[in-house]
């Protein structure tokens, strides 16, 4: 009786971490999450790059010069890389808005599509001249490319849309910076939080390609993130995510269980910090956006405060994580049949 008790003890480990913060009474202690504004140098190393690289792209993708981009990797998970917001004010908002207005809409894959049929959810959120507060709430993910299949987790060539080409750009600039130059973006998950959301813990496998990396970006809300390894027996690591930043899941950190117990209201806006946005006489060359002469305009479209009203009113209570994948492997063209 006594080996059983220890047993199911090793595998509750995540799960009870799990509880722990997911707990409103009471309510967790965060002296044990690691943040990178504090900088716990025995659990977090400064991995940025000496280099001065730069891509032209990024800007009009709404980031931050590379050369101002912190990353870091935390000791007790390989693969686990977390970079620092490397967004401008402008680039959040035009991101903000594209996971509200534009990637809800069809041919993509909603989660509300078993009880309702919307070509454009956002639009019907306002249908009547006000928010629909209810059918806001309601969307809790939509899919992106190739879509992900619940409940048989399977990726299949008749269930696939266009990738979005600005997040595949956004995607191949990370790629690049750090030197996956071969990463291509063909799947998306936007997963759509609220204050009393959670992600339970799971692992991301259904890939063909299971070496590429996971790419994933929030905005909105802060929320803690629990890492483990590859069975629930190992006890997570606790990460607060901000808006703007960036993880990354590789190597052996890509296949290990994951969480999302708790929303946590953010200390900062810094898609209101807008401050005096520069022109660029860069003429950027785009690998996968067909019309890269209208990005300028479509992020700049977003500094006009009575624009974003709306989109700055849900993100106001509200989370929205982008996460990106490679489903084939690198000389796939298709999935085979």
């Amino acid at each position: 009786m006594e080996e059983n008790t220890n047993v199911l003890f090793l595998e509750d480990k995540f799960m009870k971490t799990f509880k722990y913060y997911k707990s409103n009474k009471p309510k967790p202690s965060l002296d044990n999450v690691i943040q990178l504004e504090k900088c716990f140098t025995d659990k977090i190393t400064d991995v940025t790059p000496e280099s001065d690289i730069e891509d032209t792209r990024a800007e009009l993708l709404g980031l931050k010069s590379l050369k101002e981009w912190k990353i870091f990797s935390l000791n007790r998970h390989p693969g686990l890389l977390l970079i620092r917001n490397p967004f401008t004010a402008l680039g959040q908002r035009y991101w903000i808005r594209k996971c509200l207005e534009e990637y809800p809409r069809k041919p993509n894959k909603l989660n509300i599509d078993i009880e309702m049929n919307l070509q454009d959810w956002w639009e019907e959120c306002f249908r009547n001249g006000q928010c629909e507060r209810l059918l806001q709430k309601k969307l809790r993910w939509t899919t992106l490319g190739y879509h992900h299949n619940w409940d048989t987790k399977v990726y299949t060539e008749q269930n696939r849309s266009p990738f979005p080409e600005d997040l595949a750009e956004l995607s191949d600039i990370l790629a690049k910076y750090l030197g996956c130059s071969s990463f291509r973006a063909e799947a998306a998950i936007v997963n759509y939080y609220h204050m009393n959301s959670t992600l339970s813990a799971h692992t991301d496998h259904s890939e063909i390609n299971l070496e590429a990396p996971l790419f994933s970006y929030s905005f909105g809300q802060s929320a803690i993130f629990l890492l483990g390894g590859k069975d629930k027996s190992v006890e997570p690591s606790a990460i607060l995510i901000n808006s703007g930043d960036i993880v990354v899941m590789s190597k052996e950190a890509r296949l290990s269980y994951h969480a999302v117990p708790k929303i946590l209201p953010a200390t900062e806006t810094p898609w209101d910090d807008l401050g005096i946005a520069k022109e660029s006489s860069k003429n950027p060359s785009f690998k996968y956006i067909s019309k890269s002469g209208e990005m300028k305009s479509m992020m700049r479209k977003n500094e006009d405060n009575k624009e974003w009203e709306r989109f700055k009113n849900y993100i106001q209570e509200s989370r929205i994580n982008m996460n990106v994948r490679q489903v084939l492997k690198e000389k796939q063209d298709c999935i085979s049949m």
